[in-house]
């Protein structure tokens, strides 16, 4: 055993990942050696891999989501290969895809790793990472303060309160709004605990947004981030926050090698469908980023009133269809001028028609 070499000899390895345990394919020439389940460990798979195989050559493949990056940056310092693939992008059989199992999401994992079908995803550094963690924070925290919200709302509106007309629709409460709500009471003690706890939850999540808004500010000082966020906040209906959100989600604008690549990221391009002589539009993708995409379609509205040149296209194209259509259009545009404006890191240009 201890003379056995593999040098030269590259072996595919594919991981179904999950907290407990993983499901392991060793493949080497086309042949599936071995399937098994193991502890949740790079380090334990390396010792597996550099016993049963010594000297092999060992390119390790596993899906995007629950474990992160953490395994593939352990896998890198051992010296091993890894990627991370997009789980919609792998090929699968129809068998694969009725019959889905750990097992067999691993076999197909290595198997297709073999077969050179797969491409890695982009791999953002650790502080790049954390700054995204932190980016969305604040979007789930907004979302569980528009929660409460509501609820506050529906809870006043159970017992006959009457909101003032002015805080009904008003999504930003003000602090006079806040005095009113400490100040209603309810007929009974029940009531008004649920009233209280609603706005200790929405005071507690006021407090955690100041929080986490001061501290992107102040990652937003950091060198290599600030002119970009510059640049980016020229730009009509680009504020801090989206401007913040782009650059967490997109990390290196030119990790996109066009155009193209950026928009079918941020889920600006139409679903075709195509078959024989006849090729239809089945509308705007469903594969998108859902931080960025909403994002660039509300700049849009803000760019068609600010900036002439966008105003101009869009009274054009608004003769031909739809404001929901149109607006897709000036959301790819505007994002045309986004990837300008970071890449050369300077300030947006109005009224400029080309």
């Amino acid at each position: 055993m201890n003379n056995l070499s593999f040098k030269n000899n590259t072996f595919f390895v594919g991981l179904d990942t999950h907290l407990k345990n993983w499901k392991v394919t060793i493949r080497n020439s086309g042949l599936e050696l071995k399937t098994f389940s193991m502890n949740p460990s790079p380090l334990e798979l390396y010792h597996y891999l550099t016993k049963h195989y010594p000297d092999g050559i060992f390119n390790i493949v596993y899906e995007a989501g629950f474990s992160g990056f953490w395994p593939l940056r352990k896998f890198k310092e051992l010296g091993v290969n890894c990627i991370i693939v997009n789980p919609a992008d792998i090929p699968s059989s129809n068998k694969e895809k009725v019959v889905k199992t750990d097992l067999t999401d691993s076999r197909k994992l290595a198997r297709e790793f073999e077969n050179n079908s797969l491409q890695p995803i982009y791999i953002p550094d650790v502080y790049a990472e954390q700054l995204r963690s932190l980016m969305r924070l604040r979007f789930q925290l907004v979302q569980t303060q528009t929660r409460i919200k509501n609820r506050i709302k529906m809870l006043l509106y159970n017992y006959g309160i009457i909101i003032p007309k002015e805080h009904l629709t008003n999504s930003r409460w003000s602090g006079y709004f806040i005095n009113w709500l400490n100040s209603v009471k309810l007929s009974c003690n029940a009531g008004q605990l649920t009233l209280i706890n609603l706005l200790l939850q929405l005071q507690q999540c006021r407090e955690n947004l100041n929080v986490v808004l001061h501290q992107l500010r102040v990652e937003a000082k950091n060198k290599s981030i600030e002119p970009i966020i510059n640049s980016l906040v020229s730009v009509p209906g680009i504020a801090f926050i989206t401007a913040m959100s782009l650059f967490t989600e997109i990390i290196d604008i030119k990790r996109f090698k066009s155009f193209d690549h950026l928009a079918s990221f941020v889920g600006l391009v139409p679903s075709l469908c195509s078959s024989g002589q006849t090729e239809y539009s089945r509308g705007i993708s469903f594969r998108h980023n859902k931080f960025l995409r909403p994002l660039i379609v509300e700049a849009a509205w803000t760019a068609i009133r600010k900036d002439p040149a966008i105003t101009l296209v869009y009274s054009q194209l608004i003769k031909q269809m739809s404001k929901q259509k149109v607006v897709i259009k000036i959301a790819k545009k505007l994002l045309s001028r986004i990837r300008h404006v970071w890449i050369q890191q300077e300030q947006y240009q109005f009224a400029l028609v080309a």
